[in-house]
């Protein structure tokens, strides 16, 4: 049961752990600070529902039996003094069982502006802080154990007041040594707003006495207040580089009917340290209902780093103090920590760990290694590794290994310091193994691929020693630690581009200049030194942060190599850090070294994301099989020269490295060149999810790679590196499961200009090429993105579409599906007749690329509404396939998947359910299960089904489609949408409205970004989404969108399309569900009678007219009507439905009904 607490103002530390023993002392303590005004007790509690007992239960049951038998209301037990919650006390009940080694005590001081009494200042609070803290802390295992503190609001800064007075006092050192770390819970470095509000009542209540009473906490604790500034700076001074980590409130508190935010955000945190937000408001920073509370899960984590490290932090202070200033003898360090160092604390805290001598293998040389591409700042880390740790070695010594002369001379001067005569490196490093004090050894630009470091590593057990490197494989030097440095974090990227760029301080936090500064790191890829150069360029007056970017776009290779006069690197530039790894490469004419070059060259003229290594696999496979028709062509020409056809031609510009002539593919020299590229950090390799790999390449270091290039030395590798992705595309499974990966690459090589692209080469290999992209772009449903490209080659051709020659087949092919795709129905149509009647008279009839014409001439027709000229045509493709493919070969199940979707389109379900089970049973046995050709077949399929009725299989094979499409696909991607988008439907079929709703409003979200209003799959989108609205109850949002979908279509359609007469249809059951019975009538006569003229009479959609027309005139008052057409829509569904189908029984009980009111 919980204690009572009454309103005694207790002063002063209470404990919350028990005594400590012999067999258990206390490890490190825990002091938590109060804030302002608050309850000694109450402040750190939240009330939470009380466990209900058996015996609460019993009595429960008691009191409501005795109030039915006798007619009186007992008295609640939930009524009897809050007898229903308990009191969860934090730090007593949260914190004591957490930390069973630490001495847990709460602080309470005067500081309640409501009491006449209290007129006490904030140094005030500071100093008895102090000396109440000295008074617990007497005894020898005490005054250096660690204590960590936990300050909520003005604590926090009772907290900063007293550590700052420490400073100051010898008799406080043991005190301000110990500090492990710091938590600040809401606490207003800055000041608050609100506080010049809390003067008010304080004032009221002290109206009567002496005026020279003052509100000093109060008035401390305003916004922007000067006191609190200095302190602030007086503070960080002295405790910048400790353990601190600032939670701040996300909640606005309520006052009356005002909300506000206590302490601004600014306010609660500082620069350089860790910032959390709590879901709590301000007095809710402090107060927790148990350990599954999600404010106190943030909390925790926090707590356990700094109790767990507190040992050794405290230790290390004690350590460099009493080791005095003379713990150090030898600083041999070439320069001083660049001023503008910011961030990597956890980096130089992991370093630090590793190289203390306190471990438990005391047989090992401490060793570690930091690896990391040119320019994210190795060097300087170890710098302030190494000032950090001065005070822990008697020598710390430098040794540039980047030649062979630098690293003689520098050990050399190590062997004087230490007295040696040494006159070569092995003496050198003698005298150093040989050295029996502490000592740390810095081996920088350990960077040559081919020298062994080892050998510059002192023998023995003795020491510490930190090398750097851009080679990744150096990380075997190390005995421990291994630390691969990449970019910045955001966060503190954007800190050091302000820095640099002389940002006034006081600006950093403006909401504009984060946006101008996080463009530029992201710009950038958060590459240090990259950073430092945009700042310099911004400071020196060259432009503003909010130009850079174009500047970057416009000059990127000037501001690249623009670096600042003062504090320079190693490298000076970005650009040169870079080419000293070329440099490596061009020095040596051997072969897998110009092999590295050639895989650079092609790698930049793609993008620098993840490039699947297997796409030069691919293109050697690709690449012999033209080679083998090639040579089987009777007239000896080469395809190159015909549009759209890989050639020798496409197959001599591949990268050496792909022997063409070999009889299998040999990967050797790939992987020799790619290993050279890693070894330099100028690519990255990954390991995919199916064992395969692939490389990627920092931003900066691809468009250092693609400048470097002299101009016809570009244009060669544009051309490589598109007949690599060309000869890769043929039927691999690779642009099948790795889209998403290649998309952007595809993407970067089309970026030029059509016009650029052509010169690069020959007319005719280059449009090949750029058609082989084109078609990738096709599948992958970039349609805005291939409708560019083709607009550039028919500008560079000087051709139109509106006038298709002969000639230009191939372009007109492409050009058709793209129209499709971009729901212009009526052109591609039109386009693919044109495209189908040449190849018609100049192609047999069973040649794969007049079959191919014919099946996209049939999808245009279906997506034009004219389904019984798809069908034809598509059964007459299926037929002849039948004859010339094997039933498992791609192009004849593909036929057949469009088959038996344009059968479903014309109502014929059973047979498209039967051909589509065909289908998918076959893929089962061919395709990977994210294989686009089978997830297209399962999507028809479930469509199919749900056409049958059958939709909880719709809704299971959905579910799996949709789930596959989110780890493949973008989630912009038009397959992903259309398969959400039909799940949504099958959702609503099987009655889960809501799901339905949440899906289709995600999926139009969307494509209202990415497509036009008028394009087919946004308005099905949002007709389908109306629907949805309707059947949730939202009947007017359904009229209100389906009128637009109704408009646009009326605009862009013809009257007898199917989509048109869908939407009329949709339209009416809302007017009807609105009350509109007169709106539904006149709209669905209107969409019987076209109907009539276009859809067979068992047609399911001109069935489904009828049905919602007879129950318009049913509404209308028409009964007679109603019976009349609900009778002939029975009749046909008798013959066309199982007895079973949900419309069959829904058309029958709706006659039975009319037919009893006739009655």
């Amino acid at each position: 049961m919980d204690m009572a607490h009454d309103d005694t103002n207790v002063s002063g530390l209470t404990f919350w752990s028990g005594e400590s023993t012999p067999e258990a002392p206390y490890d490190v303590d825990i002091v938590a600070v109060q804030g302002l005004g608050a309850h000694w007790f109450y402040t750190w509690v939240r009330k939470v529902p009380a466990v209900e007992t058996e015996e609460r239960t019993k009595e429960r049951t008691r009191v409501k039996t005795f109030s039915r038998l006798f007619g009186k209301k007992g008295k609640s037990l939930d009524d009897n003094g809050g007898c229903n919650t308990r009191e969860v006390m934090w730090p007593r009940d949260l914190l004591v069982p957490a930390f069973s080694n630490a001495r847990v005590a709460t602080y309470n001081y005067q500081s309640d502006w409501r009491d006449r009494q209290v007129n006490t200042s904030l140094r005030e609070c500071g100093q008895q802080l102090l000396e109440v803290l000295l008074q617990h802390r007497q005894s020898a295992s005490e005054r250096r154990r660690p204590l960590v503190l936990i300050g909520h609001s003005l604590g926090g800064l009772v907290i900063q007041q007293a550590l700052v007075i420490a400073v100051h006092g010898s008799r406080y050192t043991d005190l301000r040594l110990s500090i492990a770390g710091i938590v600040f819970l809401g606490t207003p470095f800055q000041g608050s707003k609100e506080a010049a509000y809390a003067q008010w009542p304080a004032k009221l209540i002290r109206l009567q006495e002496d005026e020279r009473h003052g509100y000093t906490l109060l008035e401390t604790l305003q916004k922007d207040c000067a006191s609190l500034r200095d302190l602030l700076i007086d503070f960080w001074r002295s405790y910048g580089k400790y353990d601190m980590t600032c939670f701040y409130e996300k909640r606005p508190a309520k006052y009356g009917l005002v909300s506000r935010q206590f302490v601004s955000t600014q306010s609660a945190t500082l620069v350089g340290q860790k910032m959390i937000y709590m879901d709590a408001d301000h007095s809710g920073l402090n107060k927790f209902s148990g350990v599954d509370d999600r404010n106190f899960m943030l909390l925790l984590p926090e707590l356990r780093r700094m109790i767990k490290d507190s040992g050794s932090v405290v230790a290390d202070r004690y350590r460099s103090k009493d080791a005095g200033p003379a713990g150090n003898v030898h600083w041999m360090v070439p320069r001083a920590v660049n001023s503008l160092f910011t961030g990597r604390s956890e980096v130089v805290e992991r370093m630090q760990s590793a190289l203390r001598n306190n471990g438990p293998d005391a047989t090992k040389q401490k060793r570690v290694v930091i690896t990391g591409i040119g320019g994210m700042g190795k060097s300087e880390v170890c710098l302030k590794v190494a000032n950090l740790m001065r005070e822990h070695f008697w020598g710390v010594f430098w040794v540039n290994v980047g030649s062979g002369s630098t690293a003689k001379n520098d050990f050399l001067a190590v062997a004087k310091a230490l007295g040696s005569a040494a006159e070569s490196v092995d003496e050198g490093l003698e005298a150093l193994a040989n050295t029996k004090k502490r000592w740390l050894l810095v081996l920088d630009n350990a960077d040559e691929v081919d020298v062994d470091y080892a050998r510059y590593i002192p023998s023995g057990v003795q020491g510490a020693v930190i090398v750097t490197s851009r080679n990744p494989q150096c990380s075997r030097y190390s005995t421990g630690l291994a630390e691969a440095l990449e970019g910045l974090d955001a966060e503190h990227s954007t800190l050091l581009l302000l820095k640099a760029a002389r940002v006034p301080e006081e600006a950093w936090r403006s909401c504009e200049t984060q946006a101008q500064a996080q463009d530029i790191v992201r710009l950038l890829g958060s590459h240090t030194l990259a950073l430092i150069q945009a700042g310099a360029y911004v400071a020196e007056g060259y432009c503003q942060l909010t130009e850079y970017p174009k500047k970057y776009q416009q000059h990127r290779k000037r501001l690249l190599e623009h670096h600042p006069e003062q504090e320079q690197s190693r490298y000076r530039d970005v650009f040169a850090t870079f080419e000293a790894s070329a440099d490596a490469l061009e020095r040596s004419g051997s072969q897998d070294r110009q092999d590295a070059l050639n895989l650079l060259a092609v790698l930049c003229m793609l993008h620098s994301g993840m490039l699947p290594l297997e796409a030069f696999e691919d293109a050697w496979r690709r690449a012999c099989r033209v080679l083998e028709a090639s040579s089987a062509e009777k007239d000896g020409t080469d395809k190159s020269d015909k549009m759209g056809e890989l050639g020798r031609w496409h197959v001599a510009q591949l990268p050496d490295f792909i022997d063409t002539e070999a009889d299998e593919w040999d990967d050797y020299r790939l992987k020799k060149a790619r290993a050279r590229l890693v070894s330099l950090s100028l690519v990255t390799m990954h390991t995919l999810g199916d064992g395969s790999g692939g490389l990627s390449m920092h931003p900066l270091a691809h468009a250092w790679a693609k400048d470097r290039l002299e101009k016809e030395r570009q244009q060669q590798a544009w051309v490589t590196a598109g007949c690599v992705l060309a000869l890769s595309r043929g039927r691999t499974k690779l642009w099948q499961v790795r889209e998403r990966e290649l998309r952007p690459h595809v993407q970067s090589f089309l970026s030029p200009s059509v016009q650029t692209m052509i010169s690069c080469g020959p007319q005719m290999g280059v449009l090949t090429v750029l058609l082989q992209c084109g078609w990738a772009l096709n599948t992958m449903r970039e349609d805005a993105r291939l409708e560019q490209l083709l607009a550039g080659i028919y500008q560079a051709l000087d051709i139109t579409p509106s006038n298709p020659t002969t000639e230009h087949v191939p372009i007109w092919d492409l050009a058709a599906r793209n129209l499709g795709y971009m729901g212009h129905a009526r052109e591609a149509v039109k386009l693919l007749e044109h495209v189908v009647k040449i190849k018609e008279t100049t192609l047999d009839e069973r040649h794969p690329s007049r079959l191919a014409s014919q099946h996209a001439l049939a999808i245009a027709y279906g997506d034009n509404g004219q389904t019984r000229e798809a069908v034809e045509l598509l059964e007459h493709v299926v037929k002849i396939y039948k004859t010339t493919l094997n039933e498992r070969h791609p192009d004849r199940l593909a036929s057949q998947h469009e088959l038996a979707s344009a059968y479903g389109a014309n109502g014929q379900t059973r047979e498209a359910v039967e051909l589509l089970e065909h289908v998918v049973k076959i893929y089962k046995t061919t395709l990977d299960e994210r294989h686009p050709s089978r997830l297209a077949s399962l999507h028809a399929l479930a469509i199919a089904y749900r056409a049958n009725g059958q939709t909880k299989e719709a809704v299971k094979l959905l579910e799996h489609v949709v789930k596959i499409h989110k780890t493949t696909l973008d989630e912009r991607h038009p397959d992903r949408l259309a398969s959400q988008h039909e799940l949504a439907g099958a959702y609503r079929a099987n009655e889960q409205t809501s799901e339905a709703v949440e899906l289709l409003e995600h999926v139009v979200k969307i494509e209202e970004t990415t497509l036009d209003e008028c394009h087919p799959s946004r308005l099905a989108s949002q007709h389908t989404l109306a629907i949805a609205y309707r059947a949730n109850g939202q009947t007017r949002e359904a009229v209100k969108l389906l009128e637009h979908v109704v408009r646009i279509k009326e605009t862009t359609l013809d009257e007898r399309h199917p989509s048109r007469l869908a939407s009329q249809h949709t339209l009416a059951i809302a007017y009807r569900a609105n009350g509109q019975t007169r709106e539904a009538v006149e709209l669905l006569e209107h969409v019987v009678k076209i109907q009539e003229t276009t859809l067979d009479e068992r047609h399911p959609s001109r069935l489904a007219s009828l049905h919602v027309l007879a129950s318009a005139y049913g509404d209308n008052g028409q009964t007679r009507e109603a019976v009349v057409l609900l009778e002939h829509v029975v009749k046909l569904k008798r013959v066309t439905m199982a007895e079973t189908h949900p419309s069959r029984l829904v058309s029958e009980r709706s006659l039975l009904h009319y037919r009893r009111t006739l009655k």
